[in-house]
């Protein structure tokens, strides 16, 4: 007979499991580190559980949504001006929190719709395409690279459409170690991690990213900060969609100013540290739907699991030890996945797209996001993103 402990334990690690594939895959794809990713994870949902009172069941981890806007200044700029660039979007949710607090939810929510957030949230993923067929060696038509990756997508596929009960919610970090088995018979994955001395404890690399003290610049501010004006849409979402598997209204207790703020200072610590930006987890959701049990105490738990987690030297080295391929190969799903959710909201709310106001602001936002790069002014790179979500939500506001 399993004891009580034994089974929140359990439960805990599901949780753990639940949101590894997703949280690790962020920093693996930007270049930051997945030991200080998973460090930021149970950090960031301890914190968001002490801030909303201990009251919603979410785990937190890094956000796909900031992957463009990382890769981009840790290239030009480097790591600690992405620190900075980080701190500024938790910054913003912060403002977003005490707006809401301040004049209510319903009077902030009209500036971003569905119109306007539906497609930069399939801009951000038709945006983040290159990259993953890049890794996937289809650009310099690479067969072996190609092979390795198309054998990683199709195992995550297969899992997503097959699989019953926990292992349909774990298909990414199934597919990661499937598509490294694979590339270890190719001989593609170094495994000089083996060798190295150590368990416990952080590398000197690790430990030279999170000492690392985080810097300003407009440019970085500019590329990081805004995405944060997306995310706290999803935020919402993720919100009303644990609410409805709890029965419960967490936009009233304990209110959607908390959870914010509760993402906001995640977002912040994660960007003290050198991890990527925190949101809710949907994955975890439906974890809580599967298995009946909405205790939030589970969560807070598998926080803490995650940052013990991220005390073994050995496991951060076989993070890093993951080809391209694989990554790239997962990737072309997780990608794909984030440009359907944006259209998915657009079918689910009421716009009507053969309402010429609606389709121009689509097409306008769309259109900005996915054909502009980065825009020189100055020395400020300004993304695509940033320039479409300002102009959605200023012809949104006009065109009445």
């Amino acid at each position: 007979m399993l004891t009580d402990n034994l089974k929140k334990t359990i439960l805990a690690f599901q949780h753990m499991f639940t949101m590894f594939g997703a949280t690790v895959l962020v920093p693996l794809l930007t270049g930051l580190d997945p030991t200080l990713a998973l460090l930021g994870a149970g950090l960031g949902t301890v914190i968001f559980h002490k801030i909303t009172e201990n009251k919603v069941p979410v785990f937190l981890g890094s956000s796909f949504a900031f992957i463009g806007g990382i890769i981009l200044v840790l290239q030009n700029e480097g790591l600690a001006y992405v620190k900075g660039g980080i701190i500024g979007a938790g910054i913003i949710y912060i403002l977003i929190s005490y707006t809401i607090e301040k004049y209510g939810y319903e009077k902030v929510s009209k500036l971003l719709p569905p119109i306007v957030t539906a497609p930069i949230i399939m801009a951000i993923g038709i945006r983040l395409a290159p990259t993953a067929i890049s890794m996937s060696g289809i650009t310099d038509f690479d067969i072996k690279s190609i092979f390795i990756a198309m054998v990683t997508l199709t195992i995550a596929v297969v899992i997503s459409i097959k699989a019953k009960g926990f292992l349909k919610m774990v298909p990414v970090l199934l597919a990661v170690f499937g598509g490294y088995i694979i590339a270890s018979a190719f001989g593609v994955v170094d495994f000089s991690w083996v060798k190295t001395s150590g368990f416990i404890g952080y590398s000197s690399d690790t430990w030279s990213q999170l000492t690392l003290m985080p810097q300003f610049s407009l440019s970085a501010l500019l590329a990081i900060a805004p995405i944060a004006l997306v995310t706290c849409v999803e935020h919402f979402g993720d919100m009303a969609a644990n609410g409805a598997v709890v029965d419960k209204d967490f936009f009233k207790d304990p209110g959607v100013h908390k959870t914010l703020l509760g993402d906001g200072i995640a977002t912040i610590v994660g960007g003290i540290i050198g991890a990527p930006a925190n949101t809710t987890y949907s994955e975890n959701t439906g974890v809580l739907a599967i298995t009946g049990n909405y205790n939030p105490k589970i969560i807070r738990l598998a926080g803490i699991l995650t940052i013990v987690l991220s005390l073994f030297i050995k496991f951060g080295q076989f993070l890093s030890s993951i080809p391209a391929p694989v990554m790239g190969g997962i990737s072309i799903m997780l990608f794909g996945m984030i440009a359907t959710i944006g259209l998915k909201s657009l079918m689910q709310s009421d716009v009507d797209l053969n309402e010429f106001r609606n389709s121009f602001i689509f097409f306008m936002i769309f259109i900005l996001a996915t054909g502009i790069d980065n825009i020189m002014i100055g020395n400020l790179a300004v993304s695509g993103l940033t320039i479409a979500a300002v102009v959605g939500i200023a012809l949104n506001s006009i065109l009445k």
